[in-house]
């Protein structure tokens, strides 16, 4: 008689063994979800700046190529000028690469400062810009843009493209290999000019700083 208690005891417990193992259970899902969604939500801010980076990536493949076809541009329009580096005031009066040129042969001023190919190149950058810009109907700072853009002058070496009443006026950083060459224009349809200038051979360019 006395083991019956303990008997009716054995059993009041056992039914709780099961719902005890069904709660470890569910603990165990819900914590093994908890970690599934904190390494997804982890995972997810991961994505951006990936997609920053290839953004970045494509903007500097973007600028090196344009770079490169602004040096090729600027190649080209000077292959018929001298490849040295001597004065341009020391040019000689037979040279054949200045003979078809519309410019004097011994710079005088700031031009004289030039090197022979950089005062050759200026005069050549001058006439094929005034001709584009010659027949502009509205020379605005972005229809300018768009002729220069067009013509091979990025964005980069474009300066101060500002408008005074009818005139758009503006600046080209023309620099390479050491050159100082730059050029001042102004758009104004027949009265367009566009002239050499002398900038600095190192740092940024800035037109106050222009000779």
């Amino acid at each position: 008689m006395t083991r019956l208690p303990a008997l009716t005891s054995t059993f009041a417990r056992s039914p709780r063994r099961p719902r005890l193992a069904v709660a470890v259970t569910a603990l165990v899902a819900l914590s093994l979800t908890g970690c599934g969604t904190e390494k997804t939500s982890a995972a997810g801010p991961q994505g951006k700046p990936a997609e920053a980076v290839g953004a970045q990536r494509t903007e500097a493949s973007d600028s090196s190529d344009q770079q490169a076809a602004f040096a090729a541009m600027l190649n080209q329009v000077a292959r018929s000028c001298p490849s040295d580096a001597l004065p341009a005031k020391a040019l000689p009066t037979d040279d054949p690469a200045t003979e078809a040129l519309e410019a004097p042969r011994a710079p005088t001023g700031p031009e004289a400062e030039l090197d022979a190919r950089d005062w050759c190149a200026s005069t050549l950058h001058e006439e094929r810009i005034a001709q584009a810009l010659w027949y502009l109907e509205d020379p605005t700072p972005a229809t300018v843009r768009k002729v220069l853009n067009g013509l091979g002058y990025i964005d980069e070496r474009i300066h101060d493209l500002k408008q005074s009443g009818v005139t758009t006026r503006f600046f080209l950083d023309l620099r390479i290999k050491g050159g100082q060459l730059c050029l001042e224009g102004s758009a104004a349809g027949a009265e367009t000019i566009v002239e050499a200038c002398v900038a600095p051979e190192t740092g940024p360019f800035t037109p106050n700083k222009r000779k």
